[in-house]
């Protein structure tokens, strides 16, 4: 990773790591966090997601981004630091480091191979630009302590990763990207967001006709076999996407075809067949109701542009 460095915050306690997720498990219902689908395979897969037809987000935020790319770079203004959130492989980032010229680029994700080797690939074609990684789990706290200086900072967060917040969680991480920007006066949060539309349209995104988003759901599970030594057998389990209107969130689970027995620290976990792991929500957001969202985390002055094809939202605000 020539030109750029690496800070590992993912040294967590591993004991209390693998207590969360065996309670998780053991819960009725159950859950995973959403983090654990992103070993190498998951981001593989995640990127192949991206590109299917009925994965809407990816192309819609890129039309908005494309469209309005001149006046967003001059709204956030040039010359900031860009703190890239959920980096993955760079991708979306490198669209706008010609634009936005920053100071420097900080890559902040929990896939730490995935970023270290996206850094890699970037630092040649930048090689005036200073570079930083971030492993961490922002998710939980958002230490950018030693990568970034005292100078404003341009915090971005495509993708409407934001929905797999709950509201209150995503008050609250939005507060913490707030803090950063306080203390660093012309900061500012340039994020997409989805917005509510038909159901027919919303489970399609996250349930293929090829089945990528269903082996990525899987996978899951093949991961947590690895890291943690459960025997899960991934194809004992179904994909499901449903959108619960009332909640505004499409949810993903994982269902048991059939009774099976799954070891979790050599105790036994019944899973009957149809009982369901819950792997993941995605909130859908009216624009109103997002701002009101921002504006509970401290931010005042919000811009807003959106696409004219379906609801989805990009904000920057400050």
């Amino acid at each position: 990773m020539d030109g750029a460095r690496l800070i590992d915050r993912l040294a967590l306690d591993s004991d209390a790591e693998r207590r969360d997720v065996v309670e998780g498990l053991r819960g009725r219902p159950a859950r995973i966090a959403p983090k654990y689908f992103y070993d190498e395979v998951g981001c593989a897969l995640y990127g192949a997601i991206c590109r299917l037809p009925e994965y809407y987000p990816t192309r819609t935020e890129a039309a908005i981004f494309e469209r309005h790319r001149r006046e967003i770079a001059e709204a956030a203004g040039r010359g900031r630091q860009f703190v890239d959130l959920g980096a993955g492989d760079c991708a979306k980032a490198r669209q706008w480091l010609a634009s936005l010229r920053p100071s420097r680029y900080v890559a902040v994700d929990i896939a730490i191979h995935e970023i270290a080797s996206a850094l890699g690939g970037l630092a040649p074609d930048f090689p005036d630009l200073p570079m930083a990684g971030v492993a961490t789990d922002f998710s939980r706290v958002l230490d950018l302590d030693g990568a970034l200086d005292d100078t404003p900072a341009l915090f971005f967060y495509p993708g409407s990763s934001i929905g797999n917040f709950t509201p209150e969680e995503a008050t609250a991480f939005l507060g913490r990207v707030r803090g950063y920007c306080a203390r660093r006066p012309g900061s500012a949060l340039l994020i997409g967001v989805d917005g509510r539309k038909e159901k027919a349209v919303l489970e399609a995104a996250y349930d293929d006709a090829a089945g990528v988003t269903a082996a990525f759901n899987r996978n899951m599970l093949r991961h947590l076999n690895v890291r943690f030594g459960f025997d899960f057998a991934p194809a004992a389990f179904g994909h499901v996407g449903r959108y619960d209107e009332a909640l505004g969130r499409v949810e993903m689970h994982l269902e048991s075809l059939r009774e099976q027995v799954v070891h979790l620290d050599g105790e036994p976990r019944r899973f009957p067949a149809g009982e369901r792991i819950h792997t993941e929500s995605s909130y859908k957001y009216s624009p109103e109701g997002f701002e009101a969202l921002l504006a509970a985390a401290g931010f005042g002055a919000v811009r807003r542009w959106e696409s004219a094809q379906q609801p989805y939202f990009v904000f920057l605000a400050s």
